[in-house]
């Protein structure tokens, strides 16, 4: 049951305050549009339109506020329609929280998530303002309280395989080697992903929920990412690691896995549009249109 039927959720939830970064949520709405049509019910998680006032910084959180209350507003949707799948459209990659964690309490011990993300997306408040970056730590249940109290069942380390990563901020390192995360690197994705596939057949788990934040890939050859963001400086994003992988290396890895696994949640995260987003600032301001 690895493709979408009826008993699919499709959740598109335009969420951009878990990052701070308003065109999440033109990307999340184009991705909506440029999907396959839903067999399944479709909803969408409310969330504010950007404007140009600020997110406040709460608690060592941006925006902490505005994303406890899209937390519990998307709880309450997968709550009525109790599905057995979901398929999410984000947005940051919080958007992965309250989805992964119903599909944890749902299948418990049988449920492995496969991360595919440059970024391991462990950190805190401490170490990050935006939860964006929290979101896989939290489904562990380590992290804020705000993001850690949506998880009723944490998922071990043990069921966790974190794909395309490569040269972890210090902090998601030692994260990762504490809790004992599987990793497997672009280069071993691109040669078959035998970390991957290892792990499938070692850790027990029966069904998959997969994250794909878009940008694992390679900027240089796919745009729509924050890296690849016209006119960037080369300091401008802090100096984290970039995407390695190309679509053809991501289709191959999770058809990889849908061999192995049957998957019940898929997200795809982090989708930065930039030209339509600079052809729509655009025609705001022609004539007849804007």
């Amino acid at each position: 049951m690895s493709k979408q039927d009826s008993s699919t959720l499709r959740l598109v939830f335009p969420q951009w305050q878990g990052g701070d970064n308003p065109p999440y949520y033109l990307g999340a709405r184009l991705l909506a549009w440029l999907a396959p049509p839903a067999k399944g019910p479709v909803e969408e998680v409310p969330v504010d339109v950007p404007t140009d006032t600020p997110l406040l910084l709460e608690n060592d959180m941006c925006g902490r506020s505005v994303l406890v209350k899209q937390i519990h507003n998307a709880q309450h949707i997968i709550e009525r329609h109790n599905p057995a799948s979901i398929a999410v459209l984000g947005g940051d990659c919080l958007v992965s929280l309250v989805p992964f964690a119903w599909l944890a309490e749902k299948y418990g011990e049988k449920l492995g998530i496969l991360w595919i993300d440059t970024h391991p997306d462990v950190q805190t408040p401490a170490q990050y303002k935006n939860a964006h970056a929290h979101v896989l730590g939290a489904l562990t249940g380590h992290g804020d309280q705000d993001l850690t109290s949506a998880i009723k069942k944490p998922v071990g380390a043990k069921n966790i395989m974190i794909a395309g990563i490569h040269d972890p901020l210090p902090y998601e390192a030692e994260f990762i080697a504490e809790h004992g995360i599987h990793t497997c690197s672009p280069q071993l994705v691109r040669d078959g992903a035998q970390p991957v596939m290892q792990w499938l057949n070692q850790s027990g788990i029966d069904v998959l929920a997969i994250h794909l934040d878009l940008d694992v890939l390679d900027p240089h050859n796919f745009r729509s990412v924050l890296f690849a963001k016209p006119g960037r400086g080369k300091h401008d994003f802090g100096d984290v690691a970039e995407g390695k992988l190309n679509i053809p290396d991501v289709l191959k890895l999770v058809k990889a896995v849908m061999t192995e696994k049957q998957v019940v949640g898929m997200t795809i995260a982090e989708h930065l549009p930039w030209d339509a987003l600079n052809l729509q600032e655009m025609m705001k301001q022609l004539p007849l249109l804007g």
